[in-house]
């Protein structure tokens, strides 16, 4: 019996030590190594789950498709796609994804800053290796979510089809009902 336990132990220290490895050295749950190689995986599938306007428009439509907003808080309420869930990227863990999508197979579908111009405030434009995007889909992938799509085109905010919802809606319209009632 105690053979077992020591062999299992020894056994479990081998596994750990070589996680440990293919971690970054200090810290075993940082692992960029990891990172890159899952970066060049996910970017194939990325190709395909790029989806359009139109594309996006129909999927969203879908009551079981999960439109994810990573946005910060702030930027969100100011102005997002209507039907969307806010998680903000930096607060990607597997309990807070678990809340918002309900199976690793539901589809999600994304969008970020970079797909809409004419909109300094609310989607101010990143970097174009910063987009948030890239990083929201290689972050589900490592959680799981299997099922991600993303919208492709850069949409000027005035002539999208796509709708949109927060405050800055909301004070347009106002605006607009107060000019209405001026006349």
């Amino acid at each position: 019996m105690r053979a077992m336990i020591l062999a299992g132990l020894l056994a479990v220290s081998v596994l750990g030590s070589n996680a440990a490895q293919a971690a970054d050295q200090g810290n075993p749950i940082i692992d960029y190594k990891q990172f890159t190689r899952q970066v060049d995986e996910v970017g194939k599938l990325r190709e395909k789950r790029r989806i359009s306007e139109e594309q996006f428009l129909e999927m969203i439509k879908d009551p079981k498709t999960v439109l994810l907003d990573a946005r910060s808080g702030p930027m969100f309420k100011l102005l997002h796609v209507q039907g969307a869930v806010n998680l903000s990227l930096p607060d990607f863990t597997e309990e807070a994804l678990a809340k918002i999508i309900p199976t690793k197979q539901t589809r999600v579908v994304i969008y970020c800053n970079n797909n809409f111009k004419n909109e300094p405030v609310a989607f101010a434009p990143k970097a174009p290796a910063a987009s948030l995007n890239i990083h929201s889909f290689n972050a589900l992938h490592s959680y799981g979510y299997t099922n991600v799509y993303e919208l492709k085109p850069l949409l000027d905010r005035n002539t999208t089809k796509v709708p949109f919802a927060g405050t800055q809606v909301e004070q347009r319209e106002i605006n607009a009902q107060a000019v209405r009632v001026q006349k």
